[in-house]
């Protein structure tokens, strides 16, 4: 498989988290490579209050602010961490939340961001790298895109501020979407 480059990435947050529904997350854990079919994604950017990088680059957001195809983890509530991707362009903090997996090859356990990222071994460890060149052993592969007519978009979930966003993306009656959807 042909992994995502990075003028991929390098491009509008909205249209980047629309356009990796159907692609494939990859993750190497020794001689193991689990893989899933991206299902539901959000998008944040640096204008939008309920982005990490609202409030600029911190210590905590400074992966957001690399450039395209970088992974920023983060770690919620104590006890779940959240993948997200680098978009747009350096200095300029944008990312998309990969929020559920369909998984191939017997992988479950993937509907929802804090599941996956433990089901596939995701955590800070991972922060900074990058997906183009494969840095951690993670990566994401070209897939068949989703027909627009497959895409569901819809408010954010499980956010405080700018509720209103429709920058929640989600393929139509797919399972393996978090359990937030109305689909």
């Amino acid at each position: 498989m042909i992994t995502l480059t990075k003028d991929f990435y390098a491009r509008d947050t909205l249209i980047v988290a629309r356009e990796l529904l159907g692609q494939v997350l990859c993750r190497s854990i020794g001689d193991v490579v689990l893989r899933g079919h991206i299902v539901e994604t959000e998008a944040y950017t640096q204008e939008d209050p309920a982005s990490h990088a609202f409030r600029k680059c911190t210590l905590r957001a400074k992966a957001m602010f690399q450039e395209p195809g970088t992974v920023y983890v983060y770690f919620i509530y104590g006890m779940y961490h959240c993948l997200n991707i680098v978009t747009d362009m350096e200095n300029y903090g944008s990312a998309v939340l990969i929020r559920a997996l369909e998984g191939l090859d017997g992988l479950s356990g993937t509907n929802g961001p804090g599941k996956l990222c433990r089901t596939m071994g995701i955590d800070l460890d991972c922060n900074g790298r990058n997906l183009v060149r494969r840095d951690g052993n993670i990566w994401i592969e070209h897939a068949t895109p989703i027909l627009p007519e497959n895409i569901i978009q819809t408010t954010r979930v499980g956010i405080r501020r700018a509720t209103n966003y429709p920058w929640r993306f989600y393929i139509r009656n797919n399972k393996f979407v978090s359990t937030f959807s109305v689909s």
